[in-house]
């Protein structure tokens, strides 16, 4: 017998083996085609960590769906605001992110990503003087500890006093979620590029 043959015959037995288990399954559920039946006991996982992974993953759309869960289980607290804006952000939805985040930092005025997700928002939106003074509130509540807070009031303010700042030059901003996370958003003709 080669060594190819005894490699696959090895692998078909251990599959075999494997899927004879019936890793606690009844008979019932063993003969059925479909998946086995949702515990009635188990714990789901919170809407906002999986919207998080999701995020860090790319899947926006789908973050944005496990966040909207959250919101059905939490309600709109300024955390699930915060995330529901981000990921429309994350979208290119401004509109729906601006009016999110507002109301994410009218619920939540003393938490520092919400201010500074919507100085991006803000940003994105062409709106630099207003997105400064968003960045500059949200590094003093930050007391300066985010780099990315702090990378963003710089980039609006040089957006701001450099009237040759055309859309031709790279931007890149940074939305932040509680935990330490961050995002990077990129304009389009960063992504042109």
């Amino acid at each position: 017998m080669s060594r190819w043959s005894r490699a696959t015959a090895l692998i078909l037995t251990l599959t075999l083996a494997a899927c004879s288990q019936t890793g606690g399954l009844d008979a019932r559920d063993r003969a059925s085609p479909f998946a086995p039946a949702l515990d009635p006991g188990g714990k789901a996982v919170d809407g906002l960590t999986v919207g998080h992974r999701l995020m860090d993953a790319g899947q926006h759309e789908l973050a944005l769906d496990a966040y909207l869960r959250a919101a059905g289980e939490q309600g709109l607290t300024g955390e699930v605001l915060t995330a529901l804006g981000s990921a429309n952000l994350a979208l290119g939805r401004l509109n729906q992110s601006e009016r999110l985040l507002r109301q994410a930092v009218e619920k939540d005025p003393d938490w520092p990503e919400a201010w500074n997700n919507l100085g991006v928002t803000l940003m994105e939106r062409g709106q630099a003087a207003e997105a400064s003074q968003i960045f500059r509130k949200a590094y003093a509540l930050d007391n300066g500890e985010s780099d990315a807070i702090r990378d963003n009031l710089r980039l609006a303010l040089a957006k701001m006093e450099n009237s040759l700042y055309g859309e031709d030059a790279e931007q890149d901003f940074q939305i932040v979620r509680r935990g330490g996370g961050s995002y990077l958003i990129r304009s389009k003709s960063a992504l042109e590029v």
